[in-house]
């Protein structure tokens, strides 16, 4: 029996052992496709290498992983609720859109559309929750979410085959019984489906009337004249109902299928991609999964928007003469990714009726703030109304979040930062103020620095600020308004264990550990209707204690494995 206190603690403790186990697991990996570009060439496939990964799987707590998987589809919800709430967003945001260019721009874009309003009607989530495991003062571990990510949320396709290399590591060893603990896992095929099912509709409200007129006029020219017949859908199928139970040459049949509405050869699914991508092999896997369905994914640059794609009278999206069904974004989630040009293809985009994975709304509902103002007392019953469970699944994994608006005077004569206005009010009336859980949580975090992250309004990993670092930006930025593109978070404290880190380029060795669990959603709603709505798999990243921030992309967590105990 393993438990959570020796782990694999006896097997780490065996280094000729574990040179050869890591020799076969490389191996093993290489073979399954658990690969990434090299950072020397990363435009290229030509060589590449393993994606770095634990020898042996992570032990995870069986209950806390059920409550994640239990849960994703409330924050689907949650995510979805808060990208139509336009005034809930503007309010949210609006201290942090003065500060952060960023996502000022973003929500720019955001209300140039809902000004032209949205010709989009069927809407694709495609999310990844992250937590750790928060070890109690009693023992006890606990889930509490880091963020949710609601664009590009990478490592579905690595994650889908490294239950293998695992596995094999454990057969090696004769450990079958334990080999047959790692769970499966495919949220490659899980995330597929979510970007077929939005091409599907997207077929189906765009094509339907084309493709019957064109279909029916091509069958009516093959019948005789007066031939009399009723048209009918089903799912998204076109049926003909006859009336004498004859056709195509004598069959006897009621009910002919003349085509299915999704047969639409020119819609693309468009994935917007970096030049310089290491990762592809993982978007790859997405991709495969489409194609086996019949749906063909093009990939391109923000440049290749702006230079060769346009949109027609009814907004239709086309890239190099092609019509686009689906746009999925594994690019535009940071500053780096948009210069001027690449500014306005997004916006094009965004025009479109295509359907966005995320749409702008839906990158906003992601944010950092809007994490934060969700964990107020009472938001998720104003955004989820009438869900009391959902609310208590939802907000049992969230951890201490806290606003860093400025502290305002708000008198008759206007609004008035507290540090710039003057002891005597005079004749102005105070109305109220606002900010002081912002100074507050600052000094608390001056005083106690371990006890908590500074996090800017941003995606992609090693963005945020910890100890001396993080004080140091707190005694600059306390007494400016660009403390509000910013929310400071209670650490997770994880209990540490021993796993062997596989890097390529760097010997095996045995480390204290930290994991972070990610959870796979998908959702799609078609109007106001929700079609879709599950969670499709897990990532499990572990990283040295030494970091404190950062992922695989960043070259310091590897891919990983939970063993449930």
């Amino acid at each position: 029996m393993i438990g959570m206190a020796t782990g694999w603690g006896s097997l780490l403790q065996d280094e000729q052992q574990l040179e050869e186990l890591a020799r076969q697991a490389v191996d093993r990996a290489l073979a399954e496709g658990v690969l990434l570009r090299t950072s020397q060439e990363p435009s290229s496939s030509e060589v590449v290498s393993y994606a770095p990964f634990t020898l042996f799987p992570s032990l995870v707590p069986s209950a806390l992983l059920e409550q994640a998987y239990a849960v994703q589809m409330d924050f689907n919800l949650l995510v979805d609720a808060v990208s139509q709430n336009a005034a809930f967003l503007e309010q949210t945001l609006s201290s942090t859109i003065k500060r952060d260019n960023f996502t000022a721009r973003l929500f720019d874009i955001h209300k140039q559309v809902l000004k032209e309003g949205i010709a989009q009607t069927v809407f694709l989530g495609l999310n990844r929750s992250d937590y750790m495991f928060q070890h109690n003062a009693d023992g006890s571990p606990a889930l509490k979410q880091i963020e949710i990510n609601t664009i590009s949320a990478s490592f579905g396709g690595l994650a889908s085959r490294t239950p293998a290399v695992h596995r094999h590591v454990l057969n090696v060893l004769s450990k079958t019984r334990e080999a047959a603990k790692i769970l499966s896992n495919n949220p490659s095929k899980g995330l597929a489906l979510g970007i077929a099912k939005a091409w599907e509709l997207y077929g189906s409200a765009k094509g339907q009337a084309d493709f019957i007129n064109q279909g029916l006029q091509f069958y009516f020219h093959l019948q005789p004249p007066g031939f009399l017949l009723h048209i009918f859908l089903e799912g998204s199928c076109v049926l003909v109902l006859t009336p004498k139970g004859v056709w195509d040459g004598g069959k006897t049949s009621s009910v002919a299928i003349v085509g299915h509405l999704c047969s639409f050869p020119s819609a693309l699914v468009l994935l917007i991609a970096q030049e310089k991508e290491r990762n592809i092999f993982d978007q790859r896997a997405i991709e495969n999964e489409l194609l086996a369905r019949n749906i063909h994914v093009i990939r391109r640059r923000f440049e290749d928007v702006s230079e060769k794609g346009s949109l027609d009278q009814d907004r239709r999206l086309f890239m190099d003469g092609q019509e686009v069904a689906v746009v999925y974004f594994r690019d535009g989630y940071m500053p780096s990714h948009y210069s001027l040009q690449n500014w306005e293809a997004r916006l094009l985009l965004e025009r479109s009726c295509a359907v966005k994975c995320p749409d702008i709304a839906t990158q906003l509902a992601g944010t950092k703030k809007v994490q934060q103002e969700l964990s107020r007392v009472g938001m998720l019953e104003h955004v989820l109304p009438g869900q009391p469970e959902a609310v208590a699944r939802l907000r049992a994994t969230f951890a201490g979040l806290y606003s860093l608006d400025m502290m305002l005077l708000y008198t008759t004569a206007g609004p008035q930062l507290l540090h710039l206005w003057p002891k005597t009010v005079g004749d102005c009336f105070l109305a109220f103020c606002q900010g002081e859980e912002g100074d507050q949580a600052i000094t608390e975090a001056i005083a106690a620095p371990s006890r908590f992250v500074l996090k800017p309004q941003r995606e992609g990993g090693g963005n945020n600020l910890y100890g001396e670092e993080m004080v140091q930006a707190l005694e600059g930025l306390k007494d400016s308004e660009e403390r509000a593109s910013y929310i400071l978070m209670e650490k997770i404290e994880p209990e540490p264990f021993g796993n062997c880190l596989l890097r390529s380029g760097s010997p095996a060795r045995v480390v204290q550990c930290i994991s972070e669990l990610g959870i796979f959603g998908v959702y799609v709603r078609q109007g106001k209707t929700l079609v879709m709505n599950k969670h499709v798999g897990h990532l499990l990243r572990t990283k040295a204690i030494e970091h404190a921030d950062g992922g695989v992309a960043a070259g310091v967590a590897v891919l990983d494995n939970p063993y449930p105990v």
